[in-house]
């Protein structure tokens, strides 16, 4: 019987090593993809917290959960849904919550679901309350609460970060489980790389200023629609932001200081790196590496200035893609013999990665697809498909396992697959589809047009991502009764992932789509 360590990483995009970002330093992250299955194509259901993770935790579709904001509990204002934790609780396992595994609060009934979904209750690091606070130090000697935010961690309130006390709470809960003969279900959710970029200083070492690039495609597309662009108002309420005085709501960031974002973004990622590593050591100090299943993702992404846009909230891929990796002992590696490590702790700022992936994926696959493949892997009962409608369903699932993919060796010469971008296609062949979705209180940039409550969203963005295209249409929305109105379209992007594969250039009124305006009524 497998045991299951999911880690789950808050705003992070794929600029990792395996990912074949050139960059970053990533080596504990990137030598557990080398014994996984690594999906290249993977997609969060909405690119916000609460909402992407309540998807993936029940397997049901924000337009199932109902959740496109913070402020509800899908078991009461949707459906008792069983959660992907709560069905291995109902199956034998000790399930374990550390850090950010739901989104805390309402969404998640103030209690990350417990009891429902975990054996104990869940872990929360004491640091994580001062995460906004003052605890920068500025240029001027006094504190602040600032975006870019390397800190030196001995003065910091307890001398410590939120991640690392939640790695050592997992390492505590690791070795517990060592002695016990039980399975387990454990659940890591770290904080970095989401806002303020708080990390220990010595991570900058490794991204000297010369070598950060700007985003390619740093300004905002001609053809956006403007109910499409996220303003960013989160990043403009740190202090230091605030002191640029930007324009509301497409005036750039100073490139100077778009540097010193991208740069903290990836010292955040190399400081979650090394936390990962001492996470994955501690599986195999405590004889687990052959007996546990390891996923790492995240919950959505996060923008870098591509399209004159930060942080996640919209539809591109540089908000919605994510990275997928599943570690299957037997499966995706060979049994490591006794006493031999598989995951030893590789220090970022001395290793030089000399990477090999053993399976990459390019499937387009979902996140919501994570209970069922996670459900198959361990070799439980996989829960039934839902119906089109299923709010009285307790146990179901909206996202198809994607264990067949595992193996399929996608070799060198690839079939040109035609997938239903180029409107002579009839849509017939099942190449696989991600859906995302996001949702907007007007047909321009407002300042709740990132994170807009329930009440006041009017459009609903439907995005399609197939291996040529992304498709999206921003339609009528009416949120008394969750309904949306695709023959009230606001608006529409089409991108050829061939000859744009940053999504800069805006198609959709040039082209037919009929075929692909089906698929997404689905």
């Amino acid at each position: 019987d497998m045991n299951v360590l999911l880690i789950v990483v808050d705003d992070l995009r794929p600029v990792l090593g395996c990912y074949g970002d050139k960059l970053v330093k990533s080596p504990n992250i990137d030598q557990l993809a080398s014994q996984s299955v690594v999906f290249s194509n993977a997609y969060a259901q909405q690119a916000v917290c609460a909402p992407s993770r309540v998807s993936f935790l029940t397997g049901r579709r924000p337009d199932t959960t109902r959740l496109y904001d913070f402020y509800s509990y899908w078991r009461v204002h949707a459906g008792n849904y069983s959660t992907m934790p709560q069905y291995f609780k109902e199956n034998g396992y000790v399930t374990m919550s550390v850090g950010k595994v739901f989104h805390p609060g309402i969404s998640s009934s103030y209690s990350d679901d417990y009891p429902y979904s975990w054996s104990i209750p869940p872990f929360h690091p004491s640091a994580e309350k001062y995460e906004n606070a003052k605890t920068c130090r500025g240029k001027d000697g006094q504190l602040h609460a600032n975006l870019v935010c390397p800190v030196n961690v001995t003065e910091m309130p307890s001398g410590t970060l939120p991640d690392i006390q939640s790695t050592e709470e997992a390492i505590r809960l690791l070795k517990a489980m060592k002695s016990k003969k039980q399975k387990f279900f454990l659940a890591v959710g770290y904080h970095k790389p989401h806002i303020p970029l708080r990390y220990p200083q010595e991570f900058l070492k490794l991204y000297p200023l010369e070598n950060i690039t700007l985003a390619p495609d740093r300004w905002v597309p001609k053809r956006l629609p403007s109910v499409a662009y996220n303003p960013w108002m989160d990043i403009r309420q740190r202090d230091d932001v605030k002191a640029l005085n930007v324009s509301f709501p497409y005036g750039p960031l100073p490139e100077d200081f778009q540097l010193q974002i991208r740069q903290s973004y990836y010292a955040a990622v190399s400081y979650l790196d090394g936390q990962v590593g001492l996470l994955l050591s501690a599986l195999d100090d405590a004889r687990l590496s052959n007996s546990t299943i390891v996923v790492f993702t995240a919950d959505h992404g996060w923008s870098l200035g591509e399209h004159g846009e930060w942080a996640k909230y919209s539809n591109f891929d540089v908000a919605t893609r994510v990275p997928l990796m599943f570690y299957v002992p037997g499966m995706t590696s060979s049994s490591a013999s006794r006493g031999e490590k598989v995951f030893p702790y590789l220090d970022p700022f001395s290793y030089v990665s000399d990477l090999v992936l053993q399976g990459q994926s390019k499937k387009v696959v979902e996140l919501v697809s994570l209970f069922s493949t996670l459900t198959e892997l361990a070799g439980l009962q996989v829960p039934p498909a839902c119906p089109r409608t299923s709010f009285s369903i307790a146990l179901c699932t909206e996202g198809t396992s994607i264990v067949q993919y595992f193996n399929s060796s996608e070799g060198k010469v690839q079939k040109v697959e035609k997938d239903g971008c180029d409107d002579t296609n009839s849509g017939c062949n099942e190449e696989p589809i991600a859906f995302s979705q996001y949702p907007r209180p007007a047909d321009t940039p407002q300042w709740n047009s990132d994170k807009p409550k329930l009440k006041d969203i009017r459009v609903m963005g439907y995005s399609m991502r197939t291996g040529d295209c992304r498709y999206t249409l921003w339609v009528g929305f009416n949120p008394s009764n969750f309904s949306a109105n695709f023959e009230d379209v606001h608006a529409g992007e089409l991108y050829m992932m061939e000859s744009d594969p940053h999504q800069d250039y805006n198609i959709y009124n040039n082209t037919l789509h009929g075929g692909l305006f089906k698929k997404i009524l689905g």
